[in-house]
This record gives C-alpha cells, structure tokens and sequence, in this order.
C-alpha cells in the first residue's frame, strides 16, 4: 500500500469537483490477495464466521446480471478488512474532507461481471440521517482495469455542490440508472457532466458523500470490474436523537449516542489515535501472497 501526500492542487480538484482519482495506492500482490476473498464471500463462506451487514447477491440463488454487494465485509473477511480499515484509507479522508479524523461507517465489496445491470446514482449522505454530522467521505479501490462502457462508476463533477436530493426509488438494476440526476439536473437548471473511473487494478478513487455517483451496464463481453469501498465518517460522528437507520441502529445503545468503536472503529485520528484492536484484527488475513 503506496503512502500518498495530498498536495495543493489534488485539494484543489477535490474542492471543484467533489471527486479525486489516484492511479497508485494497491500493491499488485495486494490487489491479487483482495480479488481471491470475492469468491468465497459470494458464496457464503465467512472466513470470521460473522455474515456481513448487507448480502445482496449469493451465488447459486441470485441472477447472473445482477451486480454482486457485499456490505460490511470487513466484519466477515480479515484480508477486506486489513484494506478498508486500513489507517491510509482513514487519513486520505479525513485530510480530503478536514476532519480530526476518520472512522469506518461501512464498506462494500462489489463485483461487477459483464452483462450485469446497473446501480442507480445516487447521493451517499442522502442516507445518513442517522449520524451527526451527516457527511461521508468514500474511497473506491479499483482491483480490476476500469473503463467507460465496462460498468465503471461515474460521477457529476460538482454535484456535491447542488444539495441533497434525497434517496433514490431504485437502487439495484434501474431502468435509467442517472435518473436521479437528470431529476436533480432539471431542478437547479444544469447540465450535468458524467465522468467515468478509469483507473489501473490498484487505483483508488475518492468522492464527497454528496457527489452523484452510479454505474451502468457493463456491455464489455470480458471485463470483470471489481471494487472495495470504504464508507468514512467523521472520527467525532455520533448518532442522532431520532434518525433511525434500519441496520446500523441495531449498534446503538440505550440512551446513548456514542458510536462504539466495535462496529464503527476509528481508523485514523491527527492526534495519532487508532482504535486499538484494529491492527492485530486485520493482520489476521490469511489471503496468499498478502503482506504482513
């Protein structure tokens, strides 16, 4: 995993277009020790023994177009949980979005194949009613070749600017997979820019949690895109009196807004904290060819 110094001018971009794409940050023995975990996640076999929050394609039960999501992988897989928790993932974020620190709100693990349907674009914070503040930072790993026309993610450059617009009425294989954004788009009276994810295996990609974003089809023929995605909040988020999200709710005590670094852990603070069981969990991957 390459260390990355943000500069003046990465900053910059990120403040205008709500996006930052980064063709270096995975290992090729990295990149190799992640794609290996996908199989067995899909098909159910959990190396911690836990199921993942969110499990939205098994294989055998589900369509062979649908996109395939894994939410909380980290919580059922060592070696996606040493990248997405990963302390640079956290610092990445928390410097892009000048926060005192970074915590994990969740992951995904997608696996996209050729032919399978869209996601819809959407807006990650039109979903965080549940957590003050309500702002995401999110960090896209590429661990395949991706390209337009082969169901990479896009983004509108500078959508995080047009406000939120709630969530969307599909998510998983829409219809028209930017409908939203032409919704929002006609609204405020603009013309909206698509910019595709092109990035080598390894690249990673970073969007402001108000940044449009989705998929469409991937019509390559071949070409399998694969991705982790670390979700990141604010180290000092909490959660709201009353918003009640219908999984992570499930983590809140009586009585208490605190975030328990159990499920939320802190990945990485300017003061130098990290929560403390984090480093020997992760290091628990057991993916041939992974680094110790």
């Amino acid at each position: 995993m390459h260390d990355i110094n943000l500069t003046g001018e990465q900053l910059g971009r990120w403040d205008d277009d709500g996006f930052l794409m980064i063709e270096n940050f995975l290992e090729p023995h990295e990149v190799e020790a992640a794609r290996s975990r996908f199989p067995l996640l899909f098909r159910g076999e959990f190396e911690t023994g836990l199921f993942p929050d969110e499990w939205n394609w098994k294989e055998g039960r589900d369509a062979d177009d649908l996109a395939r999501q894994i939410c909380n992988g980290w919580k059922s897989d060592y070696t996606i949980a040493r990248f997405v928790l990963s302390a640079e993932v956290g610092r990445l974020c928390a410097r892009l979005s000048r926060w005192p620190g970074a915590r994990i709100n969740q992951d995904n693990v997608i696996w996209k194949p050729p032919a399978a349907r869209p996601l819809g674009m959407h807006q990650d914070e039109a979903y965080s009613f549940w957590m003050d503040p309500p702002h995401m930072t999110s960090a896209w790993i590429a661990l395949d070749e991706t390209r337009a026309g082969a169901g990479t993610i896009e983004y509108v450059q500078g959508s995080h600017k047009w406000g939120d617009f709630g969530p969307i009425k599909q998510f998983h294989a829409p219809k028209n997979y930017r409908e939203a954004v032409d919704t929002a788009a006609a609204q405020i009276g603009v013309t909206p820019e698509f910019v595709p994810v092109e990035l080598p295996p390894g690249g990673i990609a970073f969007h402001h949690g108000m940044t449009f974003h989705g998929s469409d089809t991937n019509r390559s023929g071949s070409t399998v895109r694969r991705a982790m995605i670390a979700h990141t909040m604010s180290s000092d988020c909490r959660f709201t009196e009353t918003g009640i999200s219908y999984i992570y709710n499930r983590y809140k005590r009586v009585g208490d807004t605190a975030m328990d670094e159990s499920f939320f852990p802190i990945l990485w603070t300017e003061k130098g904290y990290r929560t403390r069981w984090l480093d020997d969990y992760v290091r628990k991957g057991s993916a041939e060819g992974l680094a110790a």
